[in-house]
């Protein structure tokens, strides 16, 4: 059985590890906040580009007219896989869900007859995705972890537009991209969605109310404003993903804490039972003595 002397040094081990935990409980939550703002923010936005892009495509006749190659596949057999972790640990499963999508996706891969190390473009946006990459074989073709630290749009649509060339010029024939998904503080789930050639979500259903006017005419405004459409969606997926690991680390935080306090609950009254055991094994020395 530990000493008192021990029982003491545990308690204020405790007690510091619970400043600790319940400080970055406090960071994580701050940047969760400041991460739903932007999201909610960006919304109106997003959500309007989205319902005049659904309204263009699902008119055959403009898309079928359309000379954009950003809708249609190109013989590269050669697939992008966009990545998406955090920087750091103490997020709970946030990584390991992260890593795992990513396992998932080379296995697919090469029940599909491609060789991962061969025929995939590996773009992590993660050190702990790059990392895990690395030890199957991966080499990153660019490495955006960099933008997780203070995330804007000017990164994201640079990369999105680096994504895009490759895939115009023919360099790879299709865009994959993995994150974790911001559903509540609770749930992140993995998320896989098929970036390139674009397609509609098959929920969206979005509806414009009113009849659109498009000027110059309805084939020009969708070849100018799919791109616009896929540059925000990596930025849109960034702070989505953000926002899921601010979360993740918010509950392991507060679950650390609350562990922290039910130790230290332990130790105290483990503390408080042995000095009083000492104590009274003094007394009895005393009055043994004093008897003598």
């Amino acid at each position: 059985m530990a000493s008192l002397k021990e029982t003491k040094t545990r308690i204020a081990s405790v007690k510091s590890t619970l400043q600790i935990t319940s400080a970055m409980k406090m960071v994580a939550a701050a940047k969760l906040h400041r991460a739903q703002q932007a999201i909610a923010g960006m919304a109106p936005y997003q959500d309007k580009l989205h319902e005049i892009l659904h309204d263009l495509l699902t008119d055959g006749s403009v898309r079928a007219a359309a000379d954009t190659p950003l809708l249609a596949g190109n013989e590269s057999k050669r697939v992008a896989v966009v990545a998406f972790s955090s920087n750091s640990s103490l997020c709970g499963g946030f990584n390991a869900t992260a890593v795992k999508s990513l396992l998932t996706e080379l296995e697919s891969l090469r029940k599909q007859g491609l060789d991962p190390e061969k025929d995939v473009d590996f773009w992590p946006v993660g050190r702990k995705v790059a990392e895990a990459g690395r030890k199957v074989g991966l080499k990153a073709r660019r490495d955006s972890s960099a933008m997780l630290d203070h995330p804007a749009y000017d990164p994201a649509a640079e990369l999105a537009a680096q994504l895009i060339e490759s895939f115009t010029q023919g360099e790879i024939g299709s865009v994959v991209i993995l994150y974790n998904h911001y559903k509540s503080n609770a749930a992140q789930p993995p998320v896989r969605e098929a970036y390139l050639p674009y397609s509609l979500p098959q929920e969206d259903g979005a509806a414009v109310d009113e009849e659109l006017i498009v000027e110059p005419g309805r084939r020009e405004v969708l070849e100018a404003l799919l791109p616009k459409v896929l540059l925000l969606k990596i930025y849109t997926v960034l702070l989505d993903s953000c926002a899921a690991e601010h979360a993740a680390r918010t509950v392991a935080m507060q679950l650390a804490s609350d562990n922290a306090d039910e130790l230290l609950e332990q130790l105290t009254l483990e503390y408080n039972k042995r000095r009083q055991q000492a104590i009274t094994s003094e007394l009895l020395d005393i009055v043994g003595g004093s008897m003598s």
